[in-house]
């Protein structure tokens, strides 16, 4: 199928198609910006936005959609900008309201021109608890905030309920968090193999080990960097997370010079929590738990994606549900007292009875906290490039999914504490975090919120630095190649020392 694009009067491409992403299956469906003539065959749909000229300052967007030459559906509505001042944040606020309501005209109508309304409405955006936030700041109430969520945004009650139940949750880690307070992520970009839907940083170990000592070598050198950066600005360190990869991919003997240096080159004095990605079973063993739980970590993740093996098999892991149930065990009798476990709803070939094993299994195990992702076909992963051999679980059937963790964890004990979205979802869903309460993670709150600043270290790494009093966010990036990364290990400390030290308000 076809679908032409015209814009007028704004260029706002990316909302659009975004919107359209939700209501078209995209790798069935072709998007085109070209003219399509008078005799075209497909679906048309044109966005409007007239500017004011006179002193109303009253704004008009439409949305007309088109089948085969054939106006089918017309929307169009008038709403005001009343932003004062012509200067700079003026200026991008009077086009951040233009944009959300192009993308809202454009949903509207979409929604009516195929049946169809989504759990989280016109949302797109990977942080939609940020709205929520914003709301509570304005001194808005439950009842407001919700009404807000549904009817502007066209949220679902469940989906509402939920974005407001976790923003409550993050707002205590928020609150009690101090301004000269810093995460710390340090990324491990090796891994057993790689995972069929993986796009992060992640290199086979088995390949790559013979350079497993030269990037210790150069990660090392950056930590003692950013330790020296956080000393010179005064900044504290709230939360570290070691992620990948799989951090217990490398050799234990490895594990242990790096989480030695990190305590030895970091001031940890105001540390709250240390996690890390224990992650695949087939990477842990006895010694590299107990070199773990010598050092400050206090948090680690065991990541089954699924306790199907047929589904594990086709996802390119080596490990067996048999191992996630052996390893979980082996860290809780060596004394770790908080363990996450991930999975994934939506996994090539998976179906709701057997998500629901997996999620009845890992509540046996009894984790602190488990994260329940939704399915997302990245562009990098080795299923975007081949996705015509996998059986894609359709939205409707991982929204059950979705539902049914949600359904069991809470049960449980375990209520949603953070949540973030991707693009390309099954089902236009979410991916949520869920704990006891107490075992809330600081780290993803902050990763998530953006409220504070996350210095990180490796391979790919990305550092963000939040400068509230002009609501901004810099970022330094690291290369993704590991050889790159070594060789240019000065290059990427310079990066950091340019963003923190030329930025200063």
């Amino acid at each position: 199928m076809k679908v032409y694009v015209k814009l007028e009067g704004h260029e706002f491409r990316y909302e659009i198609e975004n919107i359209l992403k939700m209501f078209f299956e995209m790798g069935s469906t072709e998007i085109s910006y070209q003219d399509p003539g008078e005799n075209y065959r497909g679906i048309l749909l044109y966005s409007r936005l007239d500017i004011p000229y006179g002193s109303d300052g009253l704004y008009r967007t439409e949305t007309v959609i088109c089948v085969d030459g054939e106006n089918v559906l017309k929307e169009n509505h008038f709403f005001t900008v009343s932003v004062p001042g012509e200067d700079s944040n003026s200026l991008l606020e009077e086009r951040k309201i233009q944009k959300r309501e192009v993308k809202r005209e454009a949903y509207k109508a979409l929604s009516k021109f195929t049946g169809k309304s989504m759990p989280w409405g016109m949302l797109t955006g990977i942080r939609p608890a940020k709205i929520v936030h914003e709301l509570m700041d304005k001194g808005c109430s439950k009842e407001e905030i919700n009404s807000t969520l549904k009817e502007y945004y066209f949220v679902s009650d469940k989906k509402s309920e939920i974005l407001y139940n976790v923003a409550k949750k993050e707002r205590y880690i928020l609150d009690n968090s101090e301004q000269d307070m810093v995460g710390v992520y340090i990324g491990i970009p090796f891994c057993t193999t790689r995972c069929l839907y993986c796009s992060f940083t992640s290199n086979p170990i088995k390949k790559y080990e013979h350079m497993v000592e030269s990037y210790i070598k150069a990660l090392k050198k950056e930590i003692m960097s950013v330790a020296g950066i956080l000393e010179k600005k005064k900044l504290k360190i709230e939360s570290i997370y070691i992620g990948g990869g799989t951090p217990t991919s490398i050799e234990a003997l490895h594990l242990k010079e790096l989480l030695g240096f990190i305590e030895q080159a970091l001031n940890l004095k105001d540390l709250k929590e240390y996690s890390l990605e224990a992650g695949r079973p087939d990477s842990i063993t006895c010694e590299k738990l107990e070199i773990i739980k010598n050092s400050r970590v206090d948090r680690i993740s065991i990541n089954p994606q699924s306790m199907n093996d047929e589904i594990l098999k086709k996802i390119g892991r080596l490990h067996t549900s048999k191992d996630i149930v052996e390893a979980f065990q082996l860290a809780r009798s060596m004394g770790f007292d908080n363990i996450n476990m991930d999975v994934i709803a939506g996994l090539p070939g998976s179906t709701l009875e057997d998500f629901v094993k997996t999620m009845e299994e890992i509540i046996v195990l009894g984790p602190e906290s488990v994260t329940v992702h939704t399915m997302a076909i990245k562009r990098a992963s080795r299923l975007n490039e081949d996705r015509e051999n996998y059986s894609l679980t359709s939205g409707s059937e991982v929204s059950k999914m979705v539902d049914a963790a949600y359904d069991i964890l809470t049960k449980m004990g375990l209520e949603p504490y953070y949540l973030y979205r991707q693009k390309n979802m099954l089902g236009n869903l979410e991916n949520i975090g869920y704990s006891k309460a107490g075992y809330e993670s600081i780290y993803n709150v902050q990763i998530m919120e953006e409220k504070q600043s996350i210095i990180a270290l490796g391979a790919g790494a990305v550092t963000k630095v939040v400068f509230p009093e002009s609501n901004r966010i810099e970022r330094a990036f690291n290369v993704k190649n590991v050889e790159e990364y070594i060789s240019r290990i000065d290059e990427m400390i310079e990066r950091k020392n340019v963003l923190l030290f030329s930025n200063e308000e």
